[in-house]
């Protein structure tokens, strides 16, 4: 039963990011509908039940855990669930607990997440202008943030930031979130805007800005080497000489990135998404709520990576938007 989880297309899956909360403090514009409605809460897995899944996963090859959200950090006592999973990483079974967090609470909880053995952890900030960050994230204050992040560096914690690439609001940012990334010693990736969700007036091709532009800036003023490093993910890195430091690219939509796929997303209901881009998904919480044995979980954690597709099939080429998945982002976990 503790074989290694291999899908159809022999990609070992040993990667698990999980969704805690489809709550959030931010109303982030290519992320939620201003007015969302959430889930009632007797729908969430219960902390316990989010331990036994993520230590089932970890049993059968997970090797890497990442928490998300929502915003993970806003679901109450989410500390004794981080402190929990570092059980895994003393016995040496699971090689890295991390977050991606919106860093509107690290002020509180960077030093908590350190000592439950969080060593790095991505934060999510698209914009240094404070107007501009309110605009996008509708509810977000950047001084809290900013103070977040520099809680965390503080703590010990390597702090990556993830920026959403969008045209026409942080196009003439790229020098200022550099530089100010180099000052940190933080790597920066940028993301490509996904076509996902229903949220109403936003011009997701209008939003959309190609990560060729993006690196194509870069060379214009720095000496850009790619690397060959690839951490399993989705993003391909390149280093800038004069900072040293690292720039990653997700490119869903100008360069698929599925051939080394090695994940699955869990929602906070319980649902396993095999691909952030297609809609099959099955469910986890019946299974999990129906014995006390793992058995009948691991069986259908097993039957879901069997269905595992090849890829997605985001698609901006033909100016519309093939591949568009009616979800939220924040109901599958960032």
């Amino acid at each position: 039963m503790n074989s290694p989880l291999i899908d159809p297309f022999q990609r070992a899956i040993n990667y698990l990011r999980v969704s805690v909360t489809d709550r959030c403090d931010f109303r982030c514009v290519y992320c939620m509908s201003e007015n969302m409605t959430f889930l009632p809460k007797k729908e969430l897995l219960t902390l316990e039940e989010l331990d036994r899944l993520c230590s089932t996963f970890v049993r059968l090859g997970v090797k890497k855990l990442r928490i998300t959200g929502g915003e993970p950090l806003v679901r109450r006592d989410i500390m004794k669930f981080f402190r929990s999973m570092g059980r895994h990483l003393d016995t040496g079974a699971l090689k890295e607990l991390t977050v991606t967090t919106n860093g509107s609470q690290l002020e509180r909880f960077a030093t908590d997440l350190y000592a439950a053995g969080v060593r790095r952890i991505n934060v999510s900030l698209d914009t240094l202008d404070e107007q501009k960050f309110a605009d996008i994230t509708r509810w977000g204050r950047l001084p809290q943030v900013l103070r977040g992040v520099d809680a965390a560096l503080a703590a010990g914690l390597k702090v990556k930031i993830n920026a959403v690439a969008l045209k026409g609001f942080n196009e003439d940012e790229l020098p200022t979130i550099t530089k100010w990334c180099a000052e940190r010693s933080m790597d920066l990736t940028w993301i490509e805007v996904m076509p996902m969700g229903d949220l109403g007036n936003e011009d997701r091709l209008g939003q959309y800005w190609s990560l060729k532009d993006v690196q194509a800036r870069y060379s214009e003023q720095f000496t850009v080497t790619e690397l060959a490093e690839r951490t399993g993910g989705p993003a391909r890195y390149v280093r800038l000489e004069e900072t040293g430091q690292k720039i990653g690219f997700i490119t869903p939509l100008s360069h698929n990135f599925c051939e080394s796929c090695n994940r699955v997303r869990v929602t906070c209901t319980g649902e396993i998404y095999m691909c952030l881009g297609q809609e099959d998904m099955a469910d986890l919480r019946a299974p999990l709520r129906a014995s006390e044995s793992d058995a009948p979980l691991e069986d259908a954690i097993r039957a879901a990576i069997a269905l595992k597709p090849k890829g997605h099939d985001f698609d901006y080429s033909r100016q519309r938007l093939d591949g568009q998945m009616p979800r939220h982002m924040s109901h599958t976990g960032g």
